[in-house]
């Protein structure tokens, strides 16, 4: 997942170079819904570790 996020940073860093304003927004919205996703999965992974033992 991270490196989804990266690769639409990314993208939307050379969108925005070439002016590319709807797609560099899209992407960075994007990368931002991944970005809490990664972050939710990792606070469930690690509560689930947590109480497992």
């Amino acid at each position: 997942m991270v490196r989804w996020i990266i690769t639409f940073l990314v993208i939307a860093i050379i969108a925005a170079i070439f002016g590319f304003g709807n797609i560099a927004g899209a992407a960075t919205g994007i990368a931002k819904i991944i970005f809490y996703i990664f972050i939710v999965l990792l606070v469930l992974s690690l509560l689930k570790r947590l109480f497992s033992r």
